[in-house]
């Protein structure tokens, strides 16, 4: 019997036991579980009257290098410090986290400044004291050198290709084996030798390798040995897998396909990003990519703030720098180019957050900021100009003449407090409205209780806090001031203190806020969580939607909301009213289109500790329903956790919805869950009907 039926038979049973008087069977059978099974109702009223588009950029995804999520995480490159640049430029400088294969009687490593590479000085001196012609100082049988174990462990996987690019000099002839090792050494899984004459090698000379794995190892390293005496010195050195991902976008479409770019000897790489990370984002379907930061934008000092002029052009030239907000070092082979680029890839439009000259401890005044304004200027040109203009030109021979389509940009972040923000922000604003009057500008400060003094497009509102106070601020828009700019929620989520490492009870707490931004996204033109990576060996910040390491990932519950909401984007908001005993309920309605079919999209979330069956009423629409599918997300208990031992515990379950005409049915809403119901429309001359459906019934849970 299923939950439907034996509904209507309980109500049976409550009638006939009233009327024969046998008050106890109706008060432990009726009463109990009709408080058990709270009714709430959801009106929606789907006529144009009420309906109203929701904007085409409202959910998307926020990127800061944090957490090692670029350098270590979605940049693909497997070399931690490959210019030798990170222990700074007094020599002799610390190469963490190289380190040297032999004792000191068979080998000496010193850091000097002579590298070819004007910006990037410091390179690896490699002094070989032992030889393999039967001297008394012969060296071992694997040779000396040096390795690099990457981001915690290198992710080498057998039958995968890896290019393997470095700068050589020496003084004599060389004999180097370029290999990925076990995280020991004791295994190679790839290896091949460089040899060369000391006339080929006297000058800084760039050497390519393939190396295909015959093993796999998620903790490898890569070493460069040699049982040859003589003075040898590597810098840049580089190792990327061949199979990066990259995404052909055709008539708004997005394809997946391994890449064809042949960037050097027909060997084909990807635009750099990592294969299973990427794909996380992709699923979202973000509108709009907000980056590079955050704080990592600011820097705890100005002179440690991420500035893009650094990091464009060829990856040998880019100094890196320290992220002192963050506290490691980046190479910056994920830069201002590569930002723009994962944009296009996934087919989001670039929110680019520049540094409006205010870190956390310093501030340029505005008399002195018009420096940091033409660097925001020639960064728009940079990625909007002509290929005849000076930046653009640049962003052209980095192989993409056509202009990225950039419309909106962030004058710093958080920083409205600060001394000088407002009058630098007019600096910013100005300008960059002179030369650029369609880009939309977004400004630190929060108008969503009071107007900006200054004007704007969007202001930046973010909000870290408890799962209770964040599921009650989901009417925090509901009286904002309509005729001011909308509002960008750049940075949501619930913090550690209830989320933990990211657990249902947070995904909860944001799933409703969510629904409050969908319903209020009249003034509220853009929503995305922070942080969305983190690499588990660095989790400086945590609850964040996507955690992994050098060959796992998993989405917290939180990642899992979000996906609740990719048909949102662009869709039409149905006037809902929720009616009954709802202070544990937020619902919302939309309509969508898909595959050429009309739907609406019914989300609700359920705070509570049981469950509540939700009785929908759509009115204004002439309009015949029939079920499509149900998601729900949920777990036997409101602090579980994914995690790499358990990475889908707590993922949606989708199912059909099966719906006749007859039925009188109910959305049950189980306890602690986020349920979404598609409905199917086809035109009928029905103007008002009820829907209804039973959880037991349509789920295979």
């Amino acid at each position: 019997m299923d939950m439907a039926t034996s509904w209507r038979f309980l109500k049976s049973v409550c009638v006939l036991s009233f009327l024969l008087g046998s008050f106890s069977v109706y008060q432990s059978l009726c009463l109990v579980d009709a408080q058990e099974d709270a009714i709430v109702s959801l009106q929606v009223d789907a006529s144009n009257m009420t309906r109203r588009p929701i904007p085409q950029t409202l959910f998307g995804i926020f990127f800061e290098e944090i957490n090692h999520a670029g350098a270590g995480g979605l940049w693909a490159e497997l070399v931690s410090n490959r210019g030798f640049e990170a222990g700074g430029q007094i020599i002799p400088s610390n190469i963490w986290p190289w380190s040297i294969i032999g004792d000191e009687s068979s080998i000496y490593v010193v850091t000097d400044r002579s590298s070819c590479f004007e910006r990037n000085k410091i390179a690896l001196k490699m002094e070989v004291l032992c030889d393999s012609n039967g001297s008394s100082n012969s060296c071992p049988s694997g040779g000396v050198g040096i390795y690099n174990p990457g981001y915690w462990g290198m992710n080498i996987e057998e039958g995968k290709k890896y290019k393997v690019v470095f700068y050589v000099r020496s003084t004599g002839d060389i004999d180097v084996s370029v290999s990925f090792t076990s995280s020991n050494g004791s295994l190679t899984l790839a290896s091949e030798n460089i040899i060369a004459l000391a006339s080929d090698v006297s000058n800084w000379t760039k050497k390519e390798l393939l190396l295909e794995a015959n093993g796999t190892d998620n903790g490898a390293r890569l070493q460069f040995t040699t049982t040859k005496k003589g003075s040898i010195w590597f810098d840049q050195v580089s190792a990327m897998p061949m199979d990066t991902y990259k995404l052909h976008i055709q008539n708004r479409e997005i394809y997946l396909r391994k890449t064809q770019d042949y960037d050097f000897l027909g060997w084909s790489q990807g635009h750099g990003f990592r294969n299973d990370l990427f794909q996380m984002m992709v699923d979202l379907k973000p509108r709009f990519i907000r980056f590079p930061g955050g704080c990592f934008v600011e820097g705890e000092w100005l002179g440690n703030a991420f500035r893009w002029k650094e990091t464009v052009g060829a990856w040998e030239e880019r100094p890196g720098h320290y992220g002192d907000v963050w506290k490691y070092w980046t190479d910056d082979g994920l830069g201002h180019f590569e930002f723009f680029q994962l944009a296009e890839d996934i087919g989001a439009a670039p929110v680019w957050v520049f540094n409006n000259g205010i870190s956390h401890n310093d501030q340029v005044e505005t008399e002195n900021v018009k420096p940091f304004v033409q660097e925001a200027i020639d960064g728009i040109e940079f990625a909007r100009g002509d290929p005849n203009s000076t930046w653009g030109s640049v962003r052209a021979a980095m192989g993409h003449p056509e202009p990225f389509e950039l419309k909106y940009v962030a004058v710093g972040n958080e920083d409205c407090n600060k001394t000088y923000y407002r009058g630098n922000y007019l600096e910013f604003y100005d300008a960059i409205k002179k030369a650029y009057p369609d880009i939309k500008i977004i400004s630190n400060c929060d108008a969503s209780f009071k107007p900006l003094d200054h004007s704007a497009d969007y202001f930046d509102y973010h909000i870290y806090t408890l799962a209770k106070d964040l599921f009650s601020r989901s009417h925090d828009f509901d009286n904002t001031p309509r005729n001011g700019p909308k509002a960008f929620v750049s940075e949501y989520a619930v913090n550690k203190t209830d989320a933990y490492n990211g657990n249902l009870l947070a995904a909860l707490g944001e799933a409703a806020f969510l629904l409050g931004l969908e319903k209020n996204s009249d003034i509220v033109g853009m929503v995305s969580y922070a942080p969305l990576f983190v690499n588990t060996n660095d989790g400086r910040w945590i609850p964040d939607a996507i955690v992994f390491n050098s060959s796992h990932l998993y989405g917290t519950p939180s990642y899992w909301v979000q996906q609740f909401f990719t048909e949102s984007s662009g869709a039409t908001l149905l006037n809902s009213t929720l009616k009954g005993n709802s202070s544990s309920i937020e619902a919302s309605a939309i309509s969508f289109q898909a595959n050429g079919k009309d739907y609406i999209q019914i989300k609700a979330v359920n705070f509570g500790e049981k469950s509540v069956n939700l009785k929908v009423t759509v009115t204004g629409l002439i309009a015949k329903f029939y079920g499509s599918k149900k998601k729900v997300l949920t777990s036997a208990n409101v602090m579980d956790e994914n995690s790499f031992s358990t990475p889908e515990m707590i993922v949606p379950q989708e199912s059909l919805l099966e719906m006749t005409e007859e039925e009188d049915l109910m959305f049950v809403l189980p306890p602690h869950s986020i349920s979404s119901f598609d409905l199917l429309k086809e035109s009928e001359n029905i103007i008002k009907m009820s829907i209804s459906d039973s959880y037991n019934k349509t789920s295979t849970m």
